[in-house]
Formats: structure tokens, C-alpha cells, sequence
């Protein structure tokens, strides 16, 4: 038999996680649920995939994801048998740990099991997410419905993030093209005027003096800076790599001075957006919660969930518990509240994630509209202030003739 590595929640909110041994995932969740535990995270063969690649397995980029599933759809309209899908899947994929992956899917799939519990072996390609929706689509008969409404939530995330990362990146390419030239101009340009001034005997204005001083001294002072950096870098990835680190740095990216708001809303789209399509897919709110709680990147926002979880099924409302964790802004609580009222709460998300997206559009727009003129100018007052430095000296000595 089987064994699986699983962490759920007790009724009183405390977390237990251990090995073990059950027909399959459905069946095990099923077991576990009966016992009164809300399960968090289940995979195959204790801690590891059942399969063992070989290689480091890597999740796939969310657009090669979706080219796979736009495919999948596609063989699934044709009317192919579902070993013959994944036949042509396969074939199509160069060698690789999610090719062997499909391999493996689909030969479960031949012995008996069901797609979203084939896939349910290799959490590391198939998302919690991903799989309780084909799992949605399969209880119900409209597996190709169900992916049609994942890709265009798909879509939408890859959206959103490309746009965040784009008003990030920006940025700085200008304020390390600035940094560039001026280190250009300090080490390879200035000493060239410092065997000019030298050789004259001219007395060097404090502005030139700071910035010889600081060529001069860069040997000791980038050694030791350098070194600093790199006992901070290592201190960083350590510390991110803990609970505890994660959960302070996502903090920190949302509250971040200009770019926290954005980062905020980012993971609210992404919040709706999975909690609508998975209700969408005829999954209960208790379990919808669960996966959309797996799927949050940010941590911040996946311990406040847990914490909703739990309130939910003491019995709490959704738009209650939510607003006691106070993780979300309260236009958003305000619209969640409004579609679990009137049984909408599907639709609502949509809105909500809609708006969001609305306003993500408007601040990224009016950011890159700012950020160039003022990065520009600042870029300048460094490169004219260092250039006037260097000329000083030359514009005194043809002053005194």
C-alpha cells in the first residue's frame, strides 16, 4: 500500500504532521476528514514524490503550464480517448523531469486511477490548486469546462505578475545604469584629472578633494564593503529560508513605501481569483479555502488563511473571519460581505478581482509616468554634480590666467 506524508489541522487548531499508508489520495483525504482533521498538504511516499527523477525536480514556468493545459483542452474537445491525450502530451515534451512526470500520469490513469489523483504523485508540476479542480471537473463531467476556467485564471495571474515585476524592474535598470557611469567616471576618468591636477600644484576644491579621496581609498573601503555585503547575503538566505524569515520578508514586501500597495493588491487578484475558480468548480467553501491557502506565494497571506480555516469551521462566516485576521483592505472585505449575503460570493470574487486589477492598471501607469522623469533627473544631479567636480579645478586655473 501506498504511503503518504500529510499535514492537517486538529479541531482545536493545533497542526499534526506525520507518515501514512492509504489506497490513494482521494480515499486517505477522505479518512482524514472523517477523523474530524482538516487536511493542509498531502503528497505521495512520506516526505518525497513516490518517483524519483533523478534530477532536481523544478516546477515548470507558469507559461510553458499553460501552453500544456491549452493543449490538454484542445486533445480533450477532440474527443480523444484520455491515454491517448497524454500519449500525445508526452511525445510532444522534450526529456525531462515533467515529461517523466506525464509518464508516470499516465500510466496511473492506465491501472485505474483517476487523472487528479495520478497527478496528485507529482505535487511539485500539478498545484493543489490544479488538482482540485480537475477533481471538480471529474465529479462532475466537465473536466474540459474546468480547464477552460483554469486557463483564463492562468492567464490572469501571468498577467498581473508581468505587470508588477515590470514597474519593479525599471526602476532599477535606471538606478544601476546611473550607478555605472558614475563608478565609470570615478575609477577610469578621474585619475586621469588627478595626474593633471597633481602635476600643476593647483589647490583642489573640497568637492574634487572628496572624490579623489574617495578613489584613492576604494581598495580598502569596497574590500570591506564587500565583505559586509556578503555576511549580510548569506545572514539573508538563511533567515528567508525559515518560517519565521519568509513570513517577515513577504511582510515587508507588503509594506513597502510605493511598492507595498502594489505587491498588496497583486496578492489579493491572486487570492480572488483562485478562491472564485474553485468554487466555480463546485468545490465546498471549507476546501476552496484550503487550496487557495496552499497556492498563496506570500506567506503572510497563507498563515492568515489557515487562520480563517479554522474560524470557518468553528462556523464562522467568511466576511467575519476574514475581517478578524485583517489582512485584506476593507473595500475588499466590504464586497466579499456584500456576495455572501446575497449567495453570490463566486460572482463577487470575480468583482473584486476585476477591481483590483482596475487599480493595479491605474497605480503601475501613474508610477512609470513619475518614476522616469524623477529617476532621470536624479541620475543627472549625481552625473553633472561628479563631472562638475572634475572641471573645477580647470575652470579656476583659467580663471587665475
Amino acid at each position: 500500500m501506498p504511503n503518504f506524508h500529510y499535514r492537517a489541522a486538529r479541531p482545536d487548531g493545533t497542526i499534526v504532521e506525520t507518515d501514512i499508508e492509504g489506497e490513494t489520495p482521494r480515499a486517505l483525504r477522505a479518512q482524514l476528514e472523517g477523523q474530524g482533521l482538516l487536511v493542509l498538504d498531502l503528497s505521495g511516499s512520506g516526505t518525497r514524490p513516490t518517483i524519483s527523477f533523478g534530477s532536481r525536480q523544478r516546477p515548470i514556468p507558469a507559461r510553458d503550464f499553460l501552453v500544456f493545459n491549452q493543449e490538454f483542452l484542445a486533445l480533450i474537445k477532440a474527443g480523444l480517448p484520455m491515454l491517448r491525450c497524454f500519449d500525445l502530451l508526452t511525445d510532444r515534451l522534450a526529456q525531462g523531469g515533467f515529461q517523466q512526470a506525464l509518464q508516470s500520469v499516465r500510466e496511473s490513469i492506465r491501472g485505474g486511477a483517476s487523472i487528479s489523483e495520478a497527478m496528485a504523485i507529482h505535487p511539485i508540476y500539478f498545484p493543489e490548486l490544479y488538482q482540485a479542480s480537475l477533481r471538480a471537473g471529474e465529479q462532475a463531467g466537465n473536466l474540459g469546462e474546468v480547464l477552460k476556467r483554469y486557463i483564463a485564471y492562468l492567464k490572469m495571474l501571468i498577467e498581473v505578475r508581468e505587470k508588477v515585476v515590470k514597474a519593479t524592474i525599471y526602476p532599477l535598470f535606471l538606478l544601476g545604469f546611473g550607478l555605472l557611469v558614475t563608478c565609470g567616471l570615478l575609477f577610469f576618468v578621474l585619475p586621469s584629472f588627478a595626474e593633471v591636477y597633481q602635476e600643476s600644484r593647483v589647490e583642489l576644491p573640497w568637492a574634487t578633494q572628496l572624490l579623489l579621496d574617495i578613489t584613492n581609498s576604494a581598495g580598502q573601503w569596497i574590500v570591506a564593503l564587500a565583505a559586509i555585503l556578503g555576511i549580510i547575503g548569506v545572514w539573508l538566505y538563511w533567515w528567508k529560508s525559515t518560517p519565521q524569515g519568509q513570513w517577515r520578508i513577504h511582510w515587508l514586501f507588503l509594506n513597502a513605501p510605493v511598492l507595498g500597495p502594489l505587491f498588496l493588491k497583486n496578492q489579493v487578484i491572486r487570492l480572488a481569483r483562485t478562491l472564485s475558480t474553485i468554487l466555480g468548480g463546485g468545490i465546498p467553501l471549507l476546501s476552496a479555502l484550503q487550496v487557495t491557502a496552499q497556492s498563496m506565494p506570500n506567506k503572510v497571506f497563507a498563515k492568515a488563511l489557515n487562520a480563517v480555516i479554522v474560524h470557518v469551521r468553528e462556523g464562522m462566516s467568511l466576511s467575519v473571519a476574514l475581517k478578524k485576521e485583517k489582512f485584506l483592505p476593507n473595500l475588499t472585505l466590504e464586497m466579499i460581505e456584500v456576495g455572501e449575503t446575497t449567495g453570490a460570493l463566486e460572482t463577487m470574487l470575480f468583482e473584486v478581482a476585476e477591481f483590483h486589477e482596475g487599480e493595479l492598471d491605474f497605480q503601475l501607469s501613474r508610477m512609470m509616468t513619475w518614476i522616469e522623469p524623477i529617476f532621470i533627473i536624479l541620475i543627472g544631479i549625481i552625473l553633472g554634480g561628479v563631472v562638475i567636480a572634475l572641471y573645477l579645478p580647470i575652470f579656476q586655473m583659467a580663471g587665475a590666467v
